[in-house]
């Protein structure tokens, strides 16, 4: 079958038709923007790229047009298609029936955390043996790609809540019918599409309801949004997961419990029995969480829990997830994904954890922690969870943020931050001014779901201008 993908290199309709190639269909796709890395991974497999929607596409003739939610009404192309009478289906109503189907699959829903509990999972699977394929929206450490087939039964997916496409208003994660769902936490975010958090929770409740009674679900503990979605009604055996600072403390009648015992290492229990030990590079009690949800997800499927805290111990992360992008005199920039508030917090906590136990370590004093912002999703642009954004930063000693194309009054709503806040249009006077601040033993992490003009390289750069001038950093 010949299949032509519209909006192709997204990072999810990137995956689809690699997975498309792999199981030997010819595949070919268009997007508005094609380039790197995405462009990358599509010709090495061989995949050819047109630019634009143009009608002059017709003359492909593939099979099906498999259609991407960047698509909408009014676009050329999906104008003609639909004028020609021509069979067209969504990205994830595609992988639902000719990848997914007969498979064993594990999905990972939720507000935030899913690549890298994917990731996670991925890597267990991967080291139990039992050779899974996913479909991950980022690049997983150790696997190399964002998507594989798999020679075995398992296959995980990142399952996202946003819509499938404009024809079907449903989220992805309906199309994908796992036999394991980690539902993994559940806040309001697209404003775009979600009125409110209600809405989202009726989404969650579809996809729990695909859930066959010999699954399994795996959510926290304490998650009232999540247990008003299986309060609506749930089939399937749950399984919940805590996780807790304090070394001594649990919650009762929790299937899958961690107890932190320092920035980057925590005790597994299951049932109340102690089963593992995970010493990772990781740090957070997101992650300790993301990392249980894993632990179940992959127990359900029959990995022992020793095998997968190993597996664990060894997680090399995910692109664009608290990566180390260099270090310039002692100053280390970090990049990462959070555009959520609770997302930002997390990920500056987990880092302020790991300065501080390393500058414990080094028996030196913690460098500053600066966060360098660009509020780009749609729902930041939009100003919806705007207020909560100061709180966001509480672990920052420094805030930057970049302020072009947001409509709502950055200076004025991050006002609570006072001296620590330094806001502008300007990515090059935002640099100009990371460039100053910075001294050794600082961390600066840049925030964004996008490229972020490449500020990270282009800081990295500035800061080395600065040590080949003589001035210190």
């Amino acid at each position: 079958m010949h299949i032509h993908i519209l909006g192709v290199c997204g990072t999810f309709m990137g995956g689809v038709a690699q997975l498309a190639k792999a199981l030997g269909h010819t595949v070919t796709g268009c997007d508005a923007n094609v380039y790197p890395p995405m462009s990358t991974q599509l010709t090495q497999a061989g995949i050819a790229l047109t630019e634009g929607f143009g009608v002059e596409q017709l003359a492909i003739k593939p099979d099906l047009w498999v259609v991407g939610n960047v698509v909408s009404r009014g676009n050329p192309l999906m104008e003609a298609i639909l004028d020609e009478g021509l069979p067209y289906a969504s990205g994830p109503q595609w992988v639902g029936e000719h990848v997914l189907a007969g498979r064993t699959v594990l999905a990972v829903a939720g507000t935030h955390g899913k690549t890298s509990t994917s990731s996670m999972l991925a890597l267990v699977l991967e080291q139990a043996g039992l050779q899974p394929g996913f479909l991950i929206g980022g690049v997983p450490g150790g696997f190399g790609v964002s998507a594989r087939l798999g020679e075995g039964n398992c296959f995980v997916i990142e399952a996202d809540e946003y819509d499938t496409a404009f024809f079907d208003k449903r989220s992805k994660f309906v199309h994908y019918r796992p036999t394991v769902a980690v539902l993994n936490n559940l806040e309001y975010d697209h404003a775009d599409i979600f009125p409110d958090l209600a809405a989202i929770e009726t989404q969650f409740h579809h996809l729990v309801r695909t859930v066959p009674s010999k699954g399994r679900v795996v959510c926290p503990a304490g998650s009232d949004a999540l247990e008003r979605v299986l309060q609506k009604g749930c089939w399937t055996p749950v399984e919940r997961f805590f996780a807790a600072d304090e070394p001594n403390s649990t919650h009762a009648n929790v299937a899958w419990q961690a107890r932190v015992l320092g920035a980057s290492r925590f005790e597994v229990l299951h049932r109340g029995q102690p089963m593992g030990e995970v010493n990772w590079a990781w740090s957070g009690l997101h992650n300790v969480n993301n990392a249980l949800a894993v632990l179940a997800a992959a127990h359900a499927v029959g990995v022992p829990v020793e095998q997968g805290c190993t597996a664990l111990s060894v997680f090399p992360g995910v692109k664009r997830r608290m990566e180390l992008r260099g270090e310039v005199a002692g100053v280390r920039v970090y990049d990462d994904f959070a555009h959520h508030p609770t997302a930002i917090a997390t990920t500056l906590e987990g880092a302020r954890r790991l300065m501080t136990e390393q500058a414990r370590r080094e028996g030196s004093t913690p460098g500053r922690l600066i966060a360098l912002f660009e509020p780009r999703s749609n729902t930041m642009k939009m100003g919806t969870l705007a207020q909560a954004l100061p709180g966001s930063f509480k672990e920052a000693d420094s805030v930057l943020c970049y302020t072009a194309g947001i409509a709502w009054n950055v200076s004025e709503t991050l006002a609570p931050l006072g001296s620590r806040l330094w806001a502008s249009d300007n990515l090059d006077a935002l640099l100009a001014q990371v460039v100053a601040q910075a001294q050794p033993g600082d961390w600066v992490v840049a925030m964004s779901n996008g490229a972020f003009g490449g500020v990270h390289q282009r800081l990295l750069d500035a800061l080395q201008a600065r040590v080949g001038t003589g001035a210190s950093v």
